[in-house]
């Protein structure tokens, strides 16, 4: 049991540590988000706000396996040269600019869906690169393109994202039944992403950079045993995801038939991103304790008035609230509202939806943009604030307009 602990205090810790999220750092210390939520969490410990086994609870391991086990699956097939050349392909067959523009937004989107988004972004933004230096092409477009659509595609299917891997551990709902309702707004908000990137860059588009190409490109390295081995892994992990299984125990499984190879763990621990899930464990903790000693005194069970338009309401407040603290502390702090809602399954698949279009407003709006920026930054392109939201403002307002049109016809 949590001893009895001010709300005033609670609250305090919950708002700082949202609030250096918010920010990305603590002034004059090197914080990063994970060292931010994992502080918050010891915080509510210290002052007994949350037992160590409450904590412990706290955490939803489901969430933490599924992810981590896409992560290793992921490395596997970087590390087999997959994307690489998935990559070299598109540009053997396609290299006018529109075509080009339609085949990046298209693989980074369909990768997405099924891999986490920001895994795909740190494979594919290196190679969209070199294509772009190989064609004479402007890569900024293009960069723009793989960003906004790793966010839109990962809105298909629970496997696209972290923060719907939470919404997918969380809900319970199935994966089958989740795509079903999601995949139709992925697709749609493709389309859109592909006339509003063309029409906002139709200069560029045309252009061909004076850039000298330098020497024949370096044909991708590819070790055809791992790749048969993790695309087969792959296959047969959505297939296991789309047959009802238990998604986190598949998602493991997948990973630890993947590190029985000859391949060093080591190169495929360094693709694991151990932020993002010391990130995730510290979250757990923190908008636990401020769930139980804050938001259950605000009597969310007699808020009918607001709840009716679940679809409506959810989607106004993660678009604007996952734009002020990012979408995972945002998805996680939604959890209390959801167990309210009259059409609870709608609700969340509205949550999932727009926490993840709202990843496109801005360049900090998700990790997956932020990956495709400091990727392209060591590589000498530098992509802007103000110049991806050229992009970032239309986009996200169509799509997330179409996401909840869609989701308010199609309601179950």
């Amino acid at each position: 049991m949590t001893t009895p602990t001010p709300i005033p205090l609670v609250a305090t810790i919950f708002g700082l540590t949202y609030l250096a999220l918010a920010m990305g750092r603590v002034p004059g210390l090197r914080i990063d988000r994970a060292g931010i939520a994992m502080a918050g969490a010891a915080m509510m410990l210290a002052c007994g706000a949350i037992s160590l086994p409450e904590a412990a609870g706290a955490v939803d391991s489901e969430t933490i396996l599924l992810l981590f086990g896409m992560m290793v699956v992921v490395a596997f097939l970087r590390l087999a040269g997959f994307f690489a050349l998935a990559t070299e392909r598109i540009a053997a067959g396609l290299s006018g600019p529109r075509s080009l523009l339609a085949v990046t937004i298209a693989l980074s989107g369909m990768l997405s869906a099924f891999l986490v988004n920001d895994v795909v972004c740190v494979a594919l933004t290196p190679l969209v690169l070199g294509l772009c230096r190989r064609l004479r092409r402007h890569p900024i477009p293009y960069l723009v393109g793989l960003a906004t659509a790793s966010n839109i595609g990962s809105v298909a299917t629970i496997t696209g994202n972290p923060q719907n891997i939470i919404i997918g551990s969380l809900s319970k709902i199935s994966y089958l039944r989740f795509a079903a309702h999601l995949a139709p707004v992925a697709m749609i908000g493709m389309v859109l992403n592909f006339l509003v990137v063309a029409r906002v860059y139709r200069r560029e588009l045309a252009l061909v950079t004076p850039m000298p190409v330098v020497g024949a490109p370096p044909r991708p390295r590819v070790h055809r045993r791992l790749l048969f081995k993790s695309v087969a892994v792959t296959l047969v992990t959505v297939g296991l995801f789309f047959a009802g299984l238990p998604i986190a125990l598949v998602a493991l499984t997948a990973a630890g038939v993947m590190l029985l190879d000859r391949v060093r763990p080591e190169k495929v621990y360094r693709s694991i991103d151990w932020p993002l899930l010391v990130m995730f464990t510290g979250l757990f903790v923190v908008v636990h304790a401020f769930e139980v000693h804050v938001v259950r005194t605000w009597g969310l069970e007699h808020w009918h008035a607001v709840l009716d338009s679940p679809v409506v309401l959810v989607s106004a407040l993660s678009v604007t609230l996952s734009n002020l603290v990012s979408n995972v502390p945002a998805v996680l702090l939604f959890e209390p509202l959801m167990r309210v809602m009259p059409e609870r399954d709608l609700a969340w698949l509205a949550l999932a939806m727009s926490s993840t279009l709202a990843g496109n407003l801005t360049v900090l709006g998700s990790v997956a943009n932020l990956i495709v920026v400091e990727g392209a930054r060591r590589e000498g392109t530098e992509l802007g604030f103000f110049e991806y939201l050229k992009v970032g403002v239309p986009l996200t307002l169509l799509t997330t307009l179409a996401g909840v049109a869609w989701l308010t016809v199609a309601r179950y």
